[in-house]
């Protein structure tokens, strides 16, 4: 029984008669934007790209992301792009939620569908394109590619989450497990973009506090998110972005299980002059 679930912004704008309370959080440390955010108002358009609109959840911007953007795309039938991504030395990640897409990478084609998911290194020649009748949506994290003198540049890869088992975290009879990508300790990567599955009723049982950067997009559930000094509920659709150091935990009450794409950077010695 395949039992995975991926949330996809519907878009919309709300009636005038909804209340102003939100869950909408932008704090020093952290911040939450809530489902309810992804609306058509809030959307962008982006340079050769046709028929599709852009979510943009995380920038690069002093006091907020300091690493990687993150946009949800939708791409209306006949849509996508032959020139996609403007930036030589951005690396990305491609994860598909809805519908399919045609990825052609190096001149050749990859049907990706719901799981799907593609890494992009730096310079890659690709195009994207949606031949189905329905709209596709995919998150896509794109991150400055910090190169290392004689570390090769990791290779291009498409695979699906279906193909991957996940990996147990220790003592947790697998009710907290990761589906990794990459190798963790292939230090050709300085990002991973995984998936983290909570069982009912699993934690993460002490504040975590530490150098990478995160950002969580709730693909499936519900749960409560420790953020800094704050117990945050979260559920399906909703995306964190947690700045370094800030401390964080999580419960996963149910009723169903709790997942999320997270992006963290990783791998490279610390930058002592930020500022240049």
């Amino acid at each position: 029984m395949d039992r995975r679930s991926y949330f996809v912004p519907p878009g919309g704008h709300p009636p005038q008669t909804d209340l102003l309370t939100g869950r909408a959080v932008f704090t020093e440390a952290y911040a939450v934007i809530p489902k309810g955010v992804m609306r058509d108002i809030v959307t962008s358009a982006l340079p050769f790209w046709d028929k599709t609109r852009v979510w943009v959840i995380a920038r690069p911007l002093s006091g907020f992301a300091e690493t990687f953007s993150q946009y949800i795309v939708e791409v209306a039938p006949r849509g996508g792009s032959d020139k996609p991504e403007p930036d030589g030395e951005a690396e990305g990640v491609l994860f598909v939620v809805g519908g399919t897409v045609t990825l052609t990478l190096d001149g050749t084609a990859h049907r990706m569908s719901s799981g799907g998911y593609a890494f992009l290194p730096p310079g890659s020649n690709w195009t994207l394109r949606n031949d189905d009748k329905v709209p596709a949506t995919f998150h896509w994290i794109r991150k400055a590619y910090q190169a290392v003198p004689d570390i090769a540049v990791p290779e291009a890869f498409v695979t699906n989450e279906a193909d991957i088992a996940p990996v147990p975290m220790p003592d947790t009879d697998g009710r907290w497990a990761t589906t990794r990508f990459v190798d963790p300790l292939d230090v050709r990567h300085d990002m991973h973009v995984n998936i983290v599955t909570f069982e009912p009723g699993a934690v993460i049982p002490f504040l975590e506090t530490h150098v990478m950067e995160h950002g969580l997009y709730v693909l499936e559930g519900k749960a409560v998110y420790r953020l800094n000094r704050d117990w945050v509920e979260v559920e399906a659709g909703d995306f964190m972005w947690l700045r370094a150091f800030c401390p964080q935990a999580c419960y996963a009450g149910g009723p169903g299980r709790f997942r999320y794409l997270l992006y963290k950077d990783a791998n490279r010695h610390t930058n002592l002059r930020p500022f240049k």
